[in-house]
């Protein structure tokens, strides 16, 4: 067990993970509040509403692409961190108000979403190479597992209470609490040892270190084979909140109750799938590319179950094999990119993955309202299976992969060069 927490013997990740566990559960509350006020207060049933508040979150992961990066790799990410966790907690604060007063409307929502997404923008590249600062190379892999573990540990806990609360007290309270929580981020924030933390290569500012990024990674065919794979699955294969809420409102005629429950269940296996993860030393090629796969062999089951139990048990398997396939690509691209170029290159990489939901999410959201639920995931079935023949084809273009049957036993063999 300790080779698996092994990043928790560093006091300044303890300090940040005990912070970011309290954070990560008030943002997976605000998500199942905001998505049930629009589904079923705002609108009546329309998933492509759901689909628009997707498509604005994540816009900014594209939009403000250049200067995400460029920050992730220029500034102090500590108060980097500082900035944008305060205005993400502004935000929850502001839409949470509007929400209990009564005056909450539609498009107050979709401001929200915007706004949150353009804070996100540049919190997620910050955060991701924040990690590196508190344990260094050695744990890297690990700590990026532990990272994923908490907050998919925190989607175990946040819808099943969210959903609680929506019940009792209404959807603008879970706006609040989420908003309370941004505190215990915060006050990690300022209680790490500065003097204990691991320096990092400052990239130097100069003229065109914006697009260095995106010429390293256009000079990698093996970057640019993992984006492309992570492009296909953010796209079409992420859009959870819509695939969850319109399986449950509309096809098993649920409640908030088993709204919630439904996304619990889906987080447990997330959480199985990044402490997978985290025993490992170093990912692996085979392991990136079974997540894959086995997340769109996954998809096509959850599409075709047919009570809310059996959905739940595909829904784990879809958690714990789209958690294998992002860790691993986030630790592959980390440990393989130069420290200096790093920040650029996650937050490519976070704006492929993320940034192609404002594309998929409305796609995804009218095949739900015009053909239904169940064809919304299947296209999160063909995004996944899709991405595993991406991943095939690298390696056998690149890495010469071979299949062969010697002594009885099939044998897999592959050249041992770049990121994977």
């Amino acid at each position: 067990m300790r080779g698996i927490f092994r990043a928790l013997d560093n006091y300044n990740y303890r300090v940040w993970a005990a912070g970011a566990l309290c954070s990560n559960i008030g943002t997976w509350m605000q998500r199942t509040a905001q998505d049930w006020l629009v589904l079923t207060e705002l609108t009546h049933r329309n998933a492509r509403a759901m689909g628009v508040v997707v498509a604005l979150q994540f816009a900014p992961q594209i939009l403000l692409l250049p200067w995400t990066g460029f920050a992730a790799d220029h500034l102090d990410r500590r108060k980097l961190l500082i900035a944008t966790q305060a205005a993400m907690g502004l935000l929850a604060l502001c839409l949470g108000l509007l929400t209990v007063t009564g005056l909450v409307a539609l498009w107050h929502v979709y401001l929200f979403a915007f706004l949150l997404g353009c804070a996100a923008a540049f919190d997620m590249p910050a955060r991701q190479t924040f990690v590196a600062e508190l344990v260094g190379e050695a744990d890297l892999s690990n700590a990026v597992a532990l990272n994923s573990t908490s907050f998919n540990a925190a989607r175990t806990i946040g819808p099943a209470v969210a959903g609680l609360l929506i019940a009792a007290l209404g959807t603008g309270w879970v706006f609040l609490l989420n908003a309370a929580s941004f505190l215990a981020v915060l006050g990690s924030l300022g209680l790490l040892r500065t003097d204990a933390m691991h320096a990092t290569h400052r990239a130097a500012r100069r003229r065109g270190s914006l697009a260095e990024g995106f010429r390293y990674v256009w000079g990698r065919p093996d970057l640019k084979a993992v984006l492309l794979m992570l492009f296909l699955m953010g796209t079409f294969g992420f859009n959870f909140p819509i695939f969850i809420s319109t399986m449950s409102v509309t096809v098993f005629r649920a409640g908030a109750g088993e709204y919630g429950f439904l996304s619990s269940v889906m987080a447990i296996g997330s959480v199985a799938g990044a402490l997978l993860a985290a025993r490992r030393s170093r990912p692996q090629v085979a392991t990136l590319l079974a997540g894959i796969a086995l997340f769109g062999l996954s998809c096509a089951l959850a599409a075709v179950m047919p009570d809310i139990w059996l959905f739940g048990v595909a829904l784990a398997i879809v958690g714990v094999s789209a958690q294998t396939a992002t860790t691993s690509a986030n630790s592959l691209v980390q440990l393989s990119t130069d420290p200096a170029m790093r920040g650029r290159v996650l937050a490519i990489l976070l704006a492929i993955a993320l940034g192609g939901m404002p594309i998929g999410a409305p796609i995804v959201g009218w095949v739900a309202d015009r053909f239904g639920p169940r064809w919304a995931l299947g296209t999160a079935a063909a995004a996944g299976i899709a991405a595993a023949l991406v991943g095939l084809r690298y390696l056998v273009a690149h890495r010469r992969l071979r299949v062969r049957f010697a002594a009885g036993r099939l044998r897999v063999s592959m050249d041992e060069v770049g990121v994977w």
